[in-house]
């Protein structure tokens, strides 16, 4: 069997649902299950329902009427969704009343999303011809713990889902389940995070045994750079995980950050794939690679970062003053994204600000202290980074072309990526050089 996932593009309307309809059918035999997001805005709005609500503003009928017609294009019954309507109602009430919004009640108004997409498709693929069912993913043990908006399935709950899916699941039936969502063993309903879809289809592949993961979205697979900065960026035939998992951490916008690990761990391929050019090979995502034609795989970038240096003698051939830095900053929650050191001053980034902010308080207290928003990280990542000889002096030198400053480089040893610090402003020059540079030359 496979796992499909289609994101929130890939089902925003009539039009894209029939392309997810004709795709899936051409998996038939392969016995498939698919995962759906919510369509495309509706997560936004119901979040935006939520908020107003929490301010007292207490308007259902515009989220509502989005679904609704969603649903009336697609054939559906006024009654498929009206236990939904009302509840979601009767939740944006409670809010207006109560005047605050908690991670638990922002998780439960974001899960009616995936919720009323995918019973609207499931009704709308077995009318055409598919007869499929859906599932909120608990159904099929998915059952998580309590970490609202970053929620993860309790361990063994592998077994109970390939319990469940023989069970619930009739013969010839396709599955559509929920992505994103999940419920703790005492009914509270979650999130994996946002854009999480993608993680909960490497979840449930990896819990079933997937033969392969199809990731569908609206780009050609993983590219060789943001082809919203860059025109001439193309897709990548082959890439090993440990080459996606950099790009999705650092601001590829086709993976979702943890989306590779459930899949790392079981060995199974993740293929990324476009609905709308289903004939198009796309990216697969393995265990080993083909060796690469060009010199990297990619260039990403991730902004909204705040660089932090913190000065001090103290650090001077002295032991323990890192650890006391970075023990305050994991106790206030902050998560690092890259750091370097000297022998009297470390820098580190951070895109969690409120975090930051509390930690700092301490933080101070260690030495001189500069902060710096309006950055951005820049990766370059491939396999030959680490063998090729004046590969890095290259990639500085197009950045430095382009009139862009490198304020921080980190680069492990043997590893897989390049990172460097620039300003936010810089990205679109930075960028459109290296690609030149790296891929546009080596044709």
């Amino acid at each position: 069997m496979i796992v499909m996932k289609f994101g929130g593009s890939s089902v925003a309307n009539r039009q894209q649902i029939e392309k997810v309809l004709a795709i899936v059918k051409s998996r038939a035999a392969r016995a498939p299950l698919v995962v759906s997001s919510a369509h495309k805005g509706m997560t936004d709005a119901l979040l935006g329902a939520a908020r107003e609500a929490a301010r007292g503003i207490f308007a259902p009928e515009k989220v509502i009427s989005r679904q609704a017609a969603i649903a009336r294009d697609l054939g559906c019954d006024d009654t498929l969704l009206a236990p939904f309507y009302a509840e979601l109602t009767d939740l944006l009430r409670g809010l207006s009343l109560v005047r605050e919004l908690s991670p638990r009640s922002i998780d439960y108004a974001a899960s009616f999303g995936e919720r009323m997409a995918v019973r609207c498709i499931a009704d709308f693929f077995t009318r055409q011809g598919l007869p499929s069912q859906a599932f909120d993913v608990w159904e099929l043990g998915f059952v998580t713990d309590a970490q609202f908006n970053a929620a993860r399935p309790l361990p063994g709950y592998e077994l109970e889902m390939r319990r469940l899916v023989k069970e619930a699941v009739p013969p010839g039936v396709v599955p559509i389940v929920t992505g994103f969502v999940g419920r703790t063993e005492s009914g509270e309903i979650t999130t994996v995070g946002r854009n999480g879809s993608d993680l909960t289809a490497t979840l449930v592949g990896g819990a079933l045994g997937a033969q392969e993961v199809e990731i569908w979205s609206d780009t050609d697979g993983v590219m060789t750079a943001d082809p919203s900065v860059v025109k001439e960026a193309r897709s990548i035939p082959a890439m090993r995980f440990d080459e996606a998992a950099e790009l999705a951490y650092f601001g590829s916008r086709v993976l979702h950050p943890s989306t590779l690990v459930p899949a790392m761990e079981k060995s199974i391929p993740v293929r990324v794939l476009n609905t709308n050019r289903p004939d198009h090979p796309g990216t697969v995502i393995r265990d080993a690679a083909p060796e690469e034609v060009h010199t990297a795989t990619s260039i990403a970038y991730r902004g909204g970062q705040i660089a932090v240096t913190i000065t001090s003698t103290r650090m001077l051939g002295a032991a323990g003053f890192l650890a006391e830095a970075f023990e305050t900053l994991g106790r206030h929650g902050v998560v690092v994204d890259m750091i370097t050191t000297s022998e009297v001053s470390v820098s580190f980034t951070t895109d969690q600000r409120e975090p930051l902010e509390r930690a700092l308080v301490e933080i101070q207290k260690l030495g001189d202290v500069r902060v710096e928003g309006g950055k951005t990280l820049l990766v370059v990542v491939g396999r030959r980074l680490a063998g090729q000889a004046g590969l890095g002096a290259a990639i500085l030198k197009a950045v430095a072309d382009a009139g862009v400053n490198v304020e921080m480089i980190s680069y492990g040893m043997k590893s897989v990526s390049l990172t460097m610090l620039i300003a936010d402003a810089d990205v679109s020059r930075a960028v459109g050089v290296l690609h030149e540079r790296l891929f546009a030359v080596a044709q």
